[in-house]
C-alpha cells in the first residue's frame, strides 16, 4: 500500500514540516538532575553500604559492640571535618576513614598524608581513634568478606558507561524530492521524513560531495561535511560567517578534550546555538571515531589542520573565528567552485521567474514550489521571533530622570551556566574545567560625571546641616544627586544604590529636613515629631544608633535603639526624637494601640533600610508596617514621609509604587558604576558531587584565590559561616601554604611597629589569635571577647594581618574593608529554619560591600565559592535578574488579625482596601500567575477586587474558627476577641493559637505546658538531626527536670529538651544545638507570656499562677525550687548551694542576724551580703477591707505595704510590676485581676499603696476569697491575703418596681381648668402621667417619682405646682434643678407658659442671677440650684419668703449619692425642720430616674405607701435598644482612641441619616473625637454625607 500523497499547497500551509522545539518542563529537569546527583553520591564506598554490609554479615549479639565502634568512627570524622558540617559530609568522611584504615593497624605516614590532603590539618587523636575502631570492626571478618565489599563498590564504578552507549542508532535516511512519488514501503525500519531542513541539507550534501560517502564511514571528512552543512543552513544571512576550517579546528579541539559528554553538550550548544542541535547529536555520537581518525590520519590536509588548530588555539584558548590562515586542498577548491556555480544558476532561475510574474500580472500561476519556499521562509523567520511579542515595542520606553541603569540599556549576552539559561552583562570571562566552573564579571568603570552634576559642599548648607555634617567637606556623588529632593522637599523617596555608596547620609539628609521643619526662632520643637529608622538586624540597629547620635548630638536630638535587646520605658520614648528599631519591633509597637498610639501618631518620617528584604521571610513585616503607615496618612490626613533605602533591585518601579513614591521625583536608581570602589565579581562553582570531596576542593580553590591576591600585595578576608570553621579554615590555608613552600608570601611585614603589634598579640587571651599571627593569619567571630575582636580589627587595618578568616558578623557590625573578600561555601545554619540554608542575598551584598578600600584601591574583588548547582542561583541574584516577589500571603492571617485588633480594619470592605496598600497587591497585578490568578480573571477584574475579597473572606473564616475574631459573614463585620488581641500583641502565629485551642485547658501541669509550647508553629522548622541524638540524650538525662513527651526522636521533644536545658543552664557542644537553643528560649518566653494572658482572660487562677511562674523561670533560667537568692549575681555559687542544702528559706534568713548567717554558711564575711540580698527581694504585705455596694457587687479597698530595700542596680529606676487577682479557690475562678506598678518614689520612703476595685459575686457567699499578689519579674516574690466574708452584712433586698397599670389614657380636660389645658399641645396624658395624676393633683402627700428620662417628669412637676396655685394661691413653690443650665432651660420655658399665659411670677435664683428681696417676695415660683437654696434657707428666720414655701420640687434627686448629695440632704432636713417650727406642712416632690433602693429614699422623705412611684427603666414612651461594648486598655487616652472607629461604625449602621448625639467624658475629648470622626469621613466616598444643608449656608 502506498502512503497518501500530500499536495504542495497542503504541505506548504500545514504543520507537517514544523519543528517541534519540545521544551521539557524545568521541574522534570531538576528532578532528573537531583537523581543523577544522588547516583553520583552513591558511587564508591559509602557509609550506607558499610552499614548494610555489616548488618547482613554479623549476628545481632556482635552488632551492638560494632555499633559503638561505628559511632566512634563517626565522632572522629566529625572532629576531622568540623562539627558544623552537614551530616552527609561527616558520613562521607567516616567512609573515607574506614577505607583508609581497613587494612592498617596503626596510623602510618602514608595515611596521615592522605587524610591531610583531603581535610587539611586534623587532630591526630581522632585519626588514631578511627583507626583503632576500624581494626576492631575488621577483626570480625575474613579477608574474603572484605575483598567482597571492596569489589562490590569497584564493580559499580566499572559499570558506568558513556550515556547512550547502549542505544543502537540507525542513520539510514531516504532522500526525498517533494515532487517524486512516495516509494513503496518495503523495509520495516525505513523512516520517511517530511522535514524540509533535513531535505535541504541532504541536497546540499549532494552539491558538496560528488561521491556521497555512506554516513557510517565516520571520519574527518564527515566532520568537514557536517560543519559545512551547518554553516550553509545557518550562516547565510551573516556577513562575517566563520570559515569551515576554523569551526572544524574548534570542534576538533573540543571533542579531543577530556571533558565529559554532558559538559561538552553545554559548551557546544553555546557555540553552535539551537540550530546546531543535529550537528551536536552527530558529533557526540561519533566523537571517538572522529578523534581517532583525525589523530591517525595521514592525509596532509588534516595534519595541517591539526597544527593550525594548535597554533590558533594555543593550549586552552577560546574559539577564534575569522582567522587569517586558510588551507584548502585542490579537491576542495573544485567543490567550492561547483557550489558557487550552482548557486548562481538558482539565482538566475529565480530572477527569471520574477520577470515572468511581472509580465503576466493577471495570470497568477499556482506554483506549489514557490509557495512552499515562501512558507518555509515565513516559518524560519518566525522561529527567531518571540512567540508572544508585545504590541508596545514601538512605544518609547519611559525614562525616569534619576534612574541610572546601564543594565536596562546595555546589550546582554545569554549563557548557559550550570545548566540554567541566563542573561549576563557584557564582557564576562568564563572558565570551565574538571574541578569548577568560573564566571568573572569585571568591574564597571565609574559613570562619567555629567555637566549638570554639582557636588554639594557642606559649607553651603544652613546652620543645622553644617552642625550635623561636621568634619565632612562635601557630599559624595549619589548624595549630591539626591540632595535637592531629600533636603528640600517632603516627597517619599526610594533610593536603590550599591552597598557602601553612602545611603546612610541620604537618610541623614531627610532627618535634617524634618528637623528644619520644626525649627522656629532658633529653637527645635522637639516634642512635635518623631523619626523612626527601621534597620533589618539588631547589630545594624546598634551601629546606626551610634552613627546618628554622634551626628545629631550638636543639635540636641536624642537617638535611642528600640529592639528586642533594648527596651525603652514610656518616658524614655517620649524624650527621644529618633528611634532606631527592627521591623518586628516597630510592627509590635504600632500593633498595640495602648500607650504607643501617641507615639505612632507623631511619627513624621519613616526610614526603611534594606527594602529589598521584601522577598525574604521578613518581607511581610515590612509590608504591614508600610500599609499601616500609608493608611494612617490617609485617615488622619497627616504627613508621614517614607524613605526606602535598598540595594540595586530589578523591579524598582514596583517597590516605588508600593511606597507611594512619585517615579519622576523621588525614585533614584544607581547601578554598580556608582560604587565608591568598583567591584569585580567572581563566581566559582565546585563540581564534585561527593560532599567530602567538595569540602576539599573548596579549600583548594579558596587557597588558590587567596594566594593570587596576597601575591599581588592585597589583603584578603575569607568569610565562613560558623565560628569554629574560622580556625579550621585558617589552619588548613597555613598548612597548604607550608606544603607548597609559599608561606613566605603570607608572613607579616617586619615594619617599625611590628614589634608593638606582636607584644599586643602575645597579651591576648585567645590561644588561636596568638598562634595564627606569626603566619600572617587571624580569625574574627562573635564568640571572641570584645577586646580580642578590636585587636584583630586594628591589626588588619594596619596591614599586619594578610588573611583574616571571619564570620558574617564582621561584615554587619564593623566597617573594615579589604581589597578582596572571599565567601567560602554558601551553606549557613539557620536556627529559624532548623537546617542549612543558602546564604541570603542580603548577607552576600553586605560582605561584597566590604570589598575595596575607598582611599587605596582602584577596584575591589568579591569572590564567592559555592557548589555547582547553586552557581546560577547566586549569579541571578547578584546580577539582579529575579524580580522580588511578595511573601505576604503566608502571613495574611496574622497581619489581618493584627489590623482587626488595632481597630483599623472592621469589615471586609476595609480589609480589601487594606490589601491594596501592600506590595502583594502591586505584584499581584504585575505578575498574577505567581499568585494563583489566571490571566482571564485578571483581564475581567484588573483591580483584582474579587480576588482580594475572596482572600479576606477565607482568612476571616479561619480566624473566626480559631476564635481570634468574630466574623459575621452576613454583614461582613469583624470584631476582635481577647484571644486575637493577645495573639497580636505577643506576635503569636495563627496556627499556634489553633494548637493552643486544641491542647490547652485549666488543669495542665508544668510539664504539659512545656509540651504545648514545644508544638507551637514558631518552632516548626526545627528538625532533629541524627548527629545530635546522642547529645540530646545526654542533655535529657542531665538537665531535664520535667517529663519530655516525644523524646529525642521528635522535633517537639527536642525543643522541650533544649528549653529545659536552657533553664538548667546546661552546656552544649554542637554548634547547631547552641543556635537552636537560643532561638527556642527567645520564643518560648514570649509564648508563655501569651499563654499567661490567655489563662488570665479565661479566669483560671491555678493556671495563671503556674504560667506567670514559668515565664519567670525561663527569663531567670532558674527552676522554681531553687533558692530565690540565685537571682543575685553577687553571691558565689557554693554559697547558694549551701543555702539550698541547709534549706534556709528567705523568711528564715530575714529573721536571722548577719553573723548567724555567716556561721551557718561557714563563711563569716558573706553574712552581710546575703542579708542585703534577702532584703532586696521585693516583698509586700496587704490588708483588704470590703464594703458591699449592692447585694451582688462588692468594693474592695486594698492597702499594700512595701517591705524591701530599694536598690537601683537590682530594681531599676521606675518601679516593680505586680499582678494582683482575686480568686475563689472552691470554684477555681478569678473574679478580678489587675496590673499594678509599685513605684520607686513610693517604695523608698516606704509609703503605702492603695488600690480600690469592685467585683461581682454570687448571692450565696463563699466563706472566703483569696487575694494573690505575684511579682512579674521576681521568683519567690509573692503575697497572699484572705478576704473573709464571715461577718459581711449585705444590704436589704429591694422591693419590686411599681408596675405600670393598663389604664385608659387621661384626657387633659381632667385638669378642670381651661387656662391649664391651653398650656399643652397634646390631648391625653401618657401612661406614667395618667397613673400618678391623682396623687399629684388631688392630694398633698410627699411624692417620689422614679421614671426613665423622657417619660414626662416635667409635666408631673407642673401638676404639683398647679395644685399649689389652686389650693394655696398666696404661698410659693420652689423648683430645684441640679445645674445652672437646666435652671435656664426651665426659666425660658416657664417664663412664657406660666408667667405670660397664667400671669404667675416666675423668678430665677442662681449664682449668676440674684434678684432683690421685693421681687422674690412677689414671686409665685422660684427656680434655683441646690447650693443657692441652701444658702438662702440658712437664714430662714429673717427671710419671710422662705417660710411661705408650700412645695419643694427636687429634680434629679438621685444625685444624693454623688458629691453634691450632702447639700440636698441638708435642704430636705432643713425644710422638715422649718415646717415643724412654723407648723405649716411643706410638700416635697422628688423626681429621679429609676432607682434600685427607692424604698430607703421614700422612708427618708417621709413617704408612705401612697406617694412612691418607682417605675422600671424599660417603661419609656419611646422604646430604646441598648448595645454595650467594653474596651480593654488601662490608660484613658488610648482607650478613648480605640473607641473612635466603633463609634463611627455604630453611627453608620444604626443611624446613617438621622441626628446622633455622642457623649464623652471631658471637654478635650469632644474635640478629639470630633476630629477622628471627620478623619474617618475623609476616607469615605462622600465625605460630606453628614452635612444636611447647603455648603454656602454654612460659610455664610
Amino acid at each position: 500500500m502506498t502512503l497518501p500523497r500530500l499536495t504542495g499547497a497542503l504541505r506548504s500551509f500545514s504543520n507537517v514540516t514544523k519543528q517541534d522545539n519540545y521544551k521539557e518542563d524545568i521541574a522534570d529537569l531538576k528532578i532528573k538532575r537531583s537523581k543523577l546527583h544522588e547516583q553520583g553520591l552513591d558511587l564508591g564506598l559509602t557509609w550506607k553500604k558499610i552499614m548494610k554490609f555489616l548488618n547482613e554479615r554479623l549476628e545481632k549479639s556482635k552488632m551492638q559492640s560494632v555499633n559503638e565502634e561505628l559511632k566512634e568512627i563517626l565522632h572522629a570524622a566529625k572532629q576531622i571535618v568540623g562539627t558544623d558540617s552537614a551530616r552527609e559530609a561527616i558520613e562521607n568522611a567516616a567512609a573515607f576513614l574506614f577505607m583508609t584504615f581497613h587494612l592498617k593497624d596503626t596510623v602510618g605516614h602514608k595515611e596521615t598524608k592522605a587524610i591531610k590532603q583531603m581535610f587539611g590539618p586534623f587532630p591526630s587523636s581522632s585519626a588514631t581513634a578511627a583507626c583503632n575502631a576500624t581494626s576492631r570492626i575488621i577483626s570480625h571478618f575474613s579477608q574474603d568478606d572484605l575483598t567482597a565489599l571492596i569489589q562490590m563498590t569497584e564493580k559499580e564504578y566499572g559499570d558506568r558507561g558513556f550515556f547512550g552507549k547502549n542505544l543502537a542508532f540507525s542513520f539510514d535516511m531516504h532522500d526525498l524530492d517533494p515532487f517524486d512519488d512516495l516509494p513503496p514501503v518495503n523495509g520495516e525500519n525505513q523512516k520517511i521524513t517530511l522535514d524540509y531542513r533535513k531535505f535541504q541539507n541532504e541536497r546540499l550534501q549532494e552539491h558538496c560531495t560528488p561521491e556521497i560517502k555512506p554516513v557510517e564511514k565516520t571520519n574527518g571528512s564527515f566532520l568537514w561535511c557536517e560543519v559545512e552543512k551547518y554553516l550553509n543552513a545557518t550562516m547565510k544571512e551573516m556577513t562575517e560567517a566563520p570559515r569551515i576550517e576554523d569551526l572544524c579546528c574548534t570542534l576538533y579541539d573540543m571533542l579531543a578534550s577530556v571533558k565529559s559528554g554532558d559538559e561538552l553538550q553545554d559548551e557546544l550548544f553555546e557555540l553552535l546555538g539551537p540550530e546546531g542541535l543535529d550537528l551536536i547529536e552527530k558529533l557526540l555520537q561519533n566523537r571517538t571515531t572522529i578523534v581517532k581518525f583525525l589523530n591517525s590520519s595521514n592525509d596532509h590536509k588534516f595534519q595541517a589542520l591539526q597544527d593550525n588548530c594548535k597554533k590558533i588555539l594555543g593550549e586552552n584558548a577560546k574559539p577564534n573565528y575569522g582567522c587569517q590562515v586558510t588551507i584548502q586542498s585542490v579537491q576542495e577548491k573544485q567543490l567550492i567552485k561547483q557550489y558557487r556555480r550552482e548557486e548562481k544558476r538558482i539565482a538566475r532561475r529565480e530572477k527569471k521567474a520574477g520577470e515572468d510574474l511581472d509580465i503576466s500580472e493577471g495570470l497568477m500561476p499556482f506554483d506549489p514550489k514557490e509557495l512552499r519556499i515562501h512558507r518555509e521562509h515565513a516559518l524560519l523567520n518566525a522561529r527567531s521571533v518571540p512567540i508572544l511579542s508585545r504590541q508596545r515595542d514601538d512605544v518609547e520606553k519611559i525614562r525616569y530622570p534619576h534612574v541610572y541603569d546601564s543594565q536596562a540599556e546595555a546589550m546582554k549576552t545569554s549563557a548557559f551556566i550550570a545548566g540554567a539559561k541566563m542573561i549576563l552583562p557584557e564582557g564576562i570571562q568564563r572558565e570551565n574545567n574538571k574541578l569548577y566552573e568560573e564566571v568573572r564579571i569585571p568591574y564597571s568603570e565609574p559613570m562619567p560625571i555629567s555637566f549638570e552634576e554639582k557636588p554639594v559642599y557642606i559649607q553651603d548648607l544652613d546652620e543645622i546641616g553644617q552642625l550635623a555634617f561636621k568634619g565632612m567637606k562635601r557630599l559624595n556623588r549619589i548624595q549630591s544627586i539626591v540632595f535637592e529632593t531629600a533636603y528640600n522637599t517632603n516627597e517619599n523617596m526610594l533610593i536603590c544604590a550599591p552597598t557602601g555608596a553612602g545611603k546612610t547620609n541620604i537618610a541623614m539628609l531627610t532627618v535634617l529636613h524634618e528637623i528644619r521643619q520644626h525649627f522656629q526662632q532658633g529653637v527645635i520643637k522637639k516634642n512635635e515629631f518623631k523619626i523612626v529608622y527601621v534597620a533589618p538586624m539588631k547589630a545594624l540597629a546598634a551601629e546606626m544608633t551610634n552613627y546618628f547620635s554622634r551626628r545629631l548630638e550638636p543639635l540636641g536630638i536624642a537617638v535611642k535603639e528600640l529592639t528586642g535587646d533594648m527596651q525603652l520605658s514610656k518616658s524614655e520614648i517620649l524624650r527621644t526624637q529618633m528611634l532606631v528599631t527592627t521591623p518586628e519591633k516597630w510592627d509590635v509597637v504600632t500593633r498595640k494601640s495602648v500607650g504607643d498610639v501617641a507615639l505612632s501618631q507623631i511619627v513624621r518620617l519613616l526610614i526603611l533600610d534594606e527594602v529589598h528584604l521584601l522577598h525574604e521571610d521578613r518581607g511581610p513585616v515590612l509590608e504591614s508596617i508600610v500599609a499601616r503607615t500609608l493608611r494612617q496618612v490617609e485617615s488622619t490626613q497627616s504627613m508621614i514621609r517614607i524613605l526606602g533605602l535598598s540595594a540595586t533591585l530589578p523591579n524598582y518601579l514596583d517597590v516605588a509604587t508600593f511606597l507611594h513614591v512619585n517615579p519622576y521625583i523621588g525614585l533614584f536608581y544607581f547601578d554598580g558604576r556608582f560604587r565608591p570602589v568598583p567591584l569585580g565579581q567572581t563566581f566559582l562553582g565546585i563540581k564534585s558531587a561527593n560532599k567530602m570531596q567538595q569540602l576539599n576542593n573548596m579549600d583548594e580553590v579558596c587557597y588558590d584565590s587567596v594566594l593570587k591576591q596576597v601575591k599581588a600585595g592585597h589583603q584578603v578576608m575569607v568569610f565562613v559561616h560558623a565560628r569554629n570553621a574560622t580556625v579550621r579554615t585558617a589552619m588548613s590555608l597555613i598548612e597548604r601554604a607550608k606544603n607548597c613552600g609559599q608561606i613566605s608570601w603570607f608572613l607579616p611585614t617586619q615594619g617599625p611597629d611590628y614589634g608593638h603589634a606582636e607584644k599586643q598579640v602575645q597579651r591576648s587571651r585567645n590561644k588561636q589569635v596568638r598562634e595564627l599571627f606569626p603566619d600572617g593569619f587571624s580569625i574574627h567571630h562573635a564568640g571572641m571577647l570584645r577586646q580580642d575582636r578590636n585587636l584583630v580589627e586594628n591589626l588588619f587595618s594596619n596591614g599586619h594581618i594578610k588573611v583574616l578568616v571571619c564570620t558574617a558578623t564582621l561584615a554587619w557590625g564593623v566597617n573594615l574593608p579589604a581589597h578582596a573578600v572571599i565567601i567560602k561555601g554558601t551553606q549557613i545554619y539557620a536556627a529559624k529554619r532548623g537546617s542549612f540554608v543558602d546564604l541570603g542575598i542580603l548577607d552576600v551584598m553586605q560582605i561584597f560591600g566590604r570589598a575595596g578600600r575607598p582611599q587605596f584601591d582602584k577596584f575591589g574583588e568579591g569572590i564567592i565559592i559555592t557548589t555547582h548547582d547553586k552557581l546560577s542561583h547566586y549569579l541571578t541574584l547578584l546580577t539582579q535578574q529575579n524580580p522580588i516577589e511578595s511573601q505576604f500571603l503566608e502571613s495574611l492571617a496574622d497581619n489581618l488579625n493584627a489590623e482587626i485588633a488595632l481597630g483599623t480594619v472592621t469589615n471586609v470592605e476595609e480589609a480589601v482596601k487594606w490589601i491594596s496598600y501592600t506590595y502583594l497587591y502591586v505584584r499581584m497585578r504585575a505578575n498574577p500567575l505567581v499568585y494563583g490568578i489566571s490571566h482571564k480573571a485578571y483581564q475581567i477584574d484588573p483591580t483584582l477586587r474579587k480576588h482580594r475579597e475572596q482572600l479576606v473572606i477565607e482568612v476571616g473564616r479561619k480566624l473566626d474558627k480559631a476564635q481570634m475574631i468574630r466574623f459575621e459573614e452576613r454583614t461582613g463585620y469583624f470584631s476582635s476577641t481577647d484571644l486575637g488581641r493577645t495573639a497580636s500583641h505577643y506576635y503569636i502565629k495563627y496556627n499556634t493559637i489553633e494548637t493552643f485551642n486544641e491542647l490547652f485547658d485549666a488543669h495542665k501541669t508544668e510539664g504539659d505546658i512545656f509540651a504545648i509550647v514545644s508544638k507551637a508553629e514558631e518552632f516548626n522548622q526545627i528538625k532533629v538531626r541524627e548527629e545530635e541524638i546522642e547529645e540530646l540524650e545526654a542533655l535529657l538525662s542531665n538537665f531535664c527536670e520535667l517529663s519530655t513527651p516525644g523524646g529525642v526522636e521528635n522535633s517537639y521533644g527536642k525543643i522541650n529538651i533544649l528549653l529545659q536545658t536552657y533553664i538548667s543552664r546546661g552546656e552544649m557542644d554542637s554548634f547547631s544545638l547552641i543556635s537552636d537553643s537560643a532561638y527556642v528560649a527567645q520564643n518560648a518566653a514570649r509564648i508563655v507570656r501569651a499563654l499567661f494572658e490567655i489563662a488570665l482572660r479565661k479566669r483560671w487562677p491555678t493556671m495563671t499562677y503556674r504560667l506567670l511562674n514559668l515565664s519567670k523561670i525561663i527569663d531567670k533560667r532558674l527552676w522554681g525550687w531553687a533558692s530565690p537568692l540565685r537571682q543575685f549575681s553577687v553571691l558565689p555559687p557554693h554559697i547558694l548551694t549551701r543555702l539550698e542544702e541547709k534549706n534556709l528559706t528567705v523568711d528564715k534568713l530575714k529573721d536571722m542576724r548577719k553573723d548567724e548567717i555567716g556561721h551557718i554558711l561557714h563563711h563569716v564575711n558573706i553574712g552581710l551580703k546575703v542579708k542585703q540580698c534577702v532584703h532586696q527581694i521585693p516583698s509586700v504585705t496587704m490588708e483588704a477591707s470590703i464594703q458591699p455596694i449592692t447585694r451582688t457587687v462588692l468594693r474592695v479597698t486594698l492597702t499594700i505595704y512595701p517591705d524591701f530595700t530599694w536598690n537601683d542596680q537590682v530594681h531599676g529606676t521606675v518601679g516593680e510590676p505586680w499582678w494582683i487577682w482575686v480568686e475563689d479557690p472552691t470554684n477555681d475562678h478569678i473574679y478580678h485581676s489587675e496590673y499594678f506598678l509599685a513605684l520607686k518614689k513610693q517604695a523608698i520612703p516606704l509609703e503605702l499603696y492603695f488600690l480600690c476595685f469592685t467585683f461581682p459575686f454570687e448571692t450565696q457567699l463563699p466563706s472566703q476569697h483569696v487575694l494573690q499578689n505575684v511579682s512579674l519579674l521576681w521568683l519567690g516574690a509573692e503575697a497572699v491575703c484572705i478576704i473573709n466574708f464571715q461577718h459581711l452584712i449585705l444590704p436589704e433586698r429591694h422591693p419590686p418596681h411599681t408596675e405600670l397599670l393598663d389604664l385608659q389614657p387621661l384626657p387633659i380636660t381632667a385638669l378642670g381648668c381651661k387656662a391649664y389645658e391651653a398650656l399643652y399641645n397634646f390631648s391625653h396624658f401618657n401612661p406614667v402621667q395618667t397613673q400618678i395624676f391623682h396623687t399629684l393633683y388631688h392630694t398633698d402627700c410627699n411624692v417620689l417619682l422614679g421614671a426613665p428620662t423622657g417619660s414626662g417628669k416635667t409635666v408631673a412637676a407642673e401638676l404639683a405646682i398647679f395644685r399649689v396655685f389652686n389650693k394655696y394661691p398666696t404661698s410659693k413653690a420652689v423648683y430645684i434643678a441640679p445645674l445652672k443650665a437646666l435652671v435656664r432651660e426651665r426659666m425660658d420655658d416657664w417664663k412664657v407658659r406660666i408667667e405670660e399665659k397664667l400671669g404667675k411670677k416666675v423668678i430665677e435664683l442662681t449664682g449668676d442671677v440674684t434678684p432683690d428681696m421685693k421681687s422674690i417676695a412677689k414671686a409665685d415660683l422660684i427656680v434655683t440650684t441646690p447650693e443657692k437654696w441652701d444658702g438662702v434657707s440658712r437664714s430662714w428666720q429673717n427671710r419671710n419668703y422662705v417660710q411661705q414655701v408650700t412645695i419643694l420640687i427636687i429634680d434629679e434627686i438621685h444625685l444624693l449619692g454623688e458629691e453634691r448629695g450632702p447639700v440636698l440632704e441638708v435642704i430636705v432636713s432643713r425644710t422638715n425642720f422649718i415646717s415643724s417650727h412654723t407648723e405649716k406642712p411643706v410638700r416635697i416632690v422628688g423626681l429621679s430616674t429609676a432607682l434600685a433602693n427607692a424604698r430607703d429614699l421614700a422612708d427618708w422623705l417621709n413617704i408612705k405607701q401612697m406617694g412612691l412611684f418607682n417605675f422600671r427603666p424599660s417603661v419609656r414612651p419611646v422604646p430604646l435598644e441598648v448595645h454595650i461594648q467594653g474596651f480593654p486598655g488601662q490608660h484613658y487616652c488610648p482607650r478613648m482612641a480605640s473607641m473612635n472607629k466603633p463609634a463611627f461604625q455604630a453611627i453608620r449602621s444604626h443611624s446613617p441619616a438621622k441626628p446622633v448625639l455622642i457623649f464623652v467624658s471631658s471637654r478635650r475629648q469632644t474635640r478629639l473625637t470630633a476630629l477622628e470622626l471627620i478623619a474617618f469621613l475623609a476616607t469615605e466616598e462622600d465625605p460630606k454625607q453628614w452635612l444636611n444643608m447647603d455648603e454656602r449656608e454654612v460659610s455664610n
